[in-house]
């Protein structure tokens, strides 16, 4: 059974506070209501002296943005000052679903052909890294404090996916609220260290207490499903066929009618990962830098002397889904969905990632 502790909200506030003293610490505030009746929380690096806020659900940001930035550096030599530019770093907030999703963003960036290992801060100064060690390095400095979920947003749809709303791995420490506090399990050594550090604030948590936990767990879930029932929404189980015998329906034509190619959906993503690189002139050197990239953009798939493999948009909206439905099921045992909904309120073209995958199995007939 995992170490599952008590602590309450007056001593919370105060283990957050002390938590900035040795710590860069992120966490979710609440953003002016927007005009929907739905409250956005959005990751801040607060000063000293405010209040820890727990986030209901998932931010506005995905958790990707901590570890690969829009633009990255792509290669050089790591020296000391490079290592002093990665404090420490503990987000709290952190939910299910952003966790689920973020193991195809270790995949890709940790799980290549060639990973550097030796990715310690103790590094020496003049060994050459790559940026998947930089990503390592993101990684291993950062403590997860993830936490359940106690609400959801229309758009959310991790059950789906079969994505519990609370964490049940991946994560350092999380947090699930009581009436008066919160239980904190641990689940890794960093989890299990920072505990230590600060154990003057933690008690072991009761049996009665863990009850209670349980119990707002399965209240929450039942609410999500009857959420859900109503939307009739494809199974997770077979995305995968629809990828392989939709490929050719009009499913695809029919929706991106209303894409602008922004690329919202890519870069609000939690598993699209996609890059370019490009190299920057700096004084008498170049440097090389890596972009987010997104695969509606028109000239996304473009190669060297003009051919276009994706030239239609209605070509590239189907790319999207087939590598998250397809290639990823085959790859890594699981699509890169995660049930957020980001990218749905995100589309300014109302594309709705449930209404296409229905869309296709309606026509297919699943």
């Amino acid at each position: 059974m995992p170490d599952i502790y008590y602590i309450n909200s007056g001593q919370l506030n105060t283990f957050f506070h002390n938590l900035k003293k040795k710590y860069k610490v992120f966490s979710p505030t609440a953003k002016e209501p927007n005009f929907t009746k739905e409250t956005d929380y959005s990751y801040k690096d607060l000063p000293g002296g405010e209040p820890f806020v727990f986030n209901p659900y998932r931010p506005v940001e995905p958790l990707k943005a901590f570890f690969t930035y829009t633009q990255d550096k792509a290669a050089e030599y790591f020296d000391q000052d490079t290592i002093e530019d990665l404090p420490p770093t503990i987000i709290f907030g952190v939910k299910s679903c952003d966790i689920a999703g973020h193991k195809v963003q270790d995949f890709v960036f940790l799980e290549g052909a060639e990973v550097d290992t030796s990715t310690s801060l103790s590094i020496n100064g003049e060994r050459s890294r790559t940026i998947d060690s930089l990503y390592r390095l993101r990684r291993d400095n950062t403590i997860l404090v993830s936490s359940d979920c106690t609400d959801f947003k229309e758009v959310c749809h991790c059950l789906a996916w079969e994505i519990l709303p609370h964490p049940t791995e991946g994560f350092d420490l999380n947090l699930s609220p009581l009436n008066e506090g919160y239980l904190v399990e641990v689940n890794s050594p960093k989890g299990k260290d920072l505990i230590q550090q600060y154990k003057e604030y933690f008690v072991i948590a009761k049996d009665t207490q863990v009850a209670a936990r349980k119990v707002k767990r399965d209240n929450l879930i039942e609410r999500l499903k009857k959420h859900l029932l109503p939307q009739h929404l494809v199974s997770k189980d077979i995305v995968q066929r629809l990828m392989q015998e939709g490929y050719n329906l009009d499913t695809w034509q029919q929706f991106m009618l209303t894409c602008v190619e922004c690329g919202g959906c890519n870069f609000i993503c939690d598993t699209c990962h996609c890059f370019l690189l490009t190299d920057k002139k700096e004084g008498s050197i170049n440097k090389r830098l890596k972009l987010w990239d997104a695969c509606l953009y028109a000239n996304y798939a473009r190669v060297a002397g003009g051919a276009n493999p994706l030239k239609r948009r209605a070509e590239r909206l189907r790319f999207r889904f087939t590598k998250k439905f397809d290639f990823f099921v085959d790859n890594l045992g699981m699509p890169a969905c995660c049930g957020c909904g980001r990218c749905i309120e995100v589309c300014p073209g109302k594309i709705d990632i449930r209404e296409v995958l229905k869309d296709l199995a309606k026509k297919l007939q699943h």
